[in-house]
């Protein structure tokens, strides 16, 4: 990508290149050429995964070794009937597909896989750099569930309604510990700039898990149970909802949904990899430097696909919790070991720097 830009930029020229055109690739080389077959590939890795954890292939007769099989699974989409009920709220419905998907993509504008101008070539490795970036994406993540909510209120199904109810509940309940999570790193960067976070991190020669180990598990629990993933898929429960929110959808606005829940995964994925595991910087610089020979960029993916295996992992290994046990764990455990987490982080900075004497 960045040779792509480069010759581009020299085309053009400077002015051009900066004002206008360079955000807009910059947003379609990402969204066409990294996490649309990023998301079309992870469903495959995960099916793979999850065939071996349970003793079976998973998805092999399409293509080679069944590489192919996303994109027969888009074409099915494509093609398959867009139903609406009858007794439906149309506008809601066609609606509510769009706000769950659409955030979550622009979350993406602010994520930095890599550094600034200069320290590797001469393009940036984000689309932009907002002073505000971590209060972006906490405002933005929190307009999903109203897709959850309306999707499943504008089906005129029972079972789609419970799952929207139970949707908004669960995101009101751990909205709150995740947000709390992120103060920690946010008071020892001392800067809401995601860009800024890892290079602070670069500054003061660790990352921020290490400090912040409780604020990490709070955040990784919390950001599972945001994207409605096993052992807190009680919005979609199969057993229970027949598929929740989304019973009465088909087509492409089923896909729509499908295609928001993993952009959510990866966007949950990207944010801990920048506030917890330094972002695009390699492990241990000191003691193995020759790591820094690979790419930025290239740390930053291998960071975050551990976190997209763990998912998996837990999909294949946790039962499905009961909403009470849910309810519990977010408000009588996480929400005061957060605030007990930015308590006592605040008093180390607080004597680090000396305020005590």
């Amino acid at each position: 990508m960045n040779g792509l830009l480069e010759s581009i930029r020299h085309t053009l020229g400077d002015t051009l290149f900066y004002g206008a055109l360079s955000p807009a690739i910059k947003i379609v080389l990402l969204l066409f050429v990294g996490i649309l077959p990023l998301i079309s590939y992870l469903t495959f890795a995960e099916r793979k995964v999850l065939g071996y954890m349970q003793a079976r292939l998973g998805p092999n007769r399409v293509g080679p070794w069944g590489l192919l099989q996303p994109i027969a699974d888009v074409m099915k989409l494509l093609v398959k009937e867009d139903t609406l009920p009858l007794q439906a709220v149309k506008w809601a419905f066609i609606l509510a597909p769009c706000l769950v998907v659409g955030p979550a993509l622009i979350i993406f504008s602010v994520i930095p896989i890599g550094p600034r101008e200069g320290e590797l070539g001469h393009v940036n490795w984000f689309i932009t750099d907002v002073n505000t970036g971590l209060l972006f994406i906490v405002a933005l993540a929190t307009i999903g569930v109203y897709g959850l909510i309306i999707g499943g209120w504008a089906s005129n199904n029972k079972f789609s309604l419970m799952g929207g109810l139970r949707s908004a509940a669960q995101m009101i309940s751990y909205e709150v510990p995740q947000g709390l999570a992120l103060v920690g790193p946010l008071m020892l960067g001392g800067t809401l700039s995601l860009v800024g976070i890892v290079e602070a991190q670069r500054d003061q020669h660790m990352w921020y898990i290490v400090p912040q180990i409780v604020a990490f598990f709070i955040y990784l629990v919390a950001g599972v149970a945001e994207s409605n993933r096993n052992p807190f898929d009680l919005p979609e429960a199969e057993s229970e909802l027949v598929a929740g929110f989304h019973t009465e959808y088909s087509g492409m606005r089923f896909a729509l949904f499908f295609l928001g829940e993993y952009a959510n995964m990866i966007v949950i994925s990207a944010v801990a990899t920048t506030l917890f595991l330094g972002g695009w910087l390699p492990p241990f610089p000191h003691l193995l430097p020759a790591l820094a020979i690979i790419p930025g960029p290239i740390w930053f993916a291998l960071k975050a696909f551990v976190f997209l295996f763990a998912y998996i992992w837990f999909r294949g290994t946790f039962p499905r919790y009961r909403f009470d046990q849910l309810m519990d764990l977010g408000w009588k455990w996480m929400i005061p070991l957060a605030l007990l987490n930015i308590f006592f982080t605040g008093l180390i900075k607080l004597w680090v720097s000396g305020g005590f004497h």
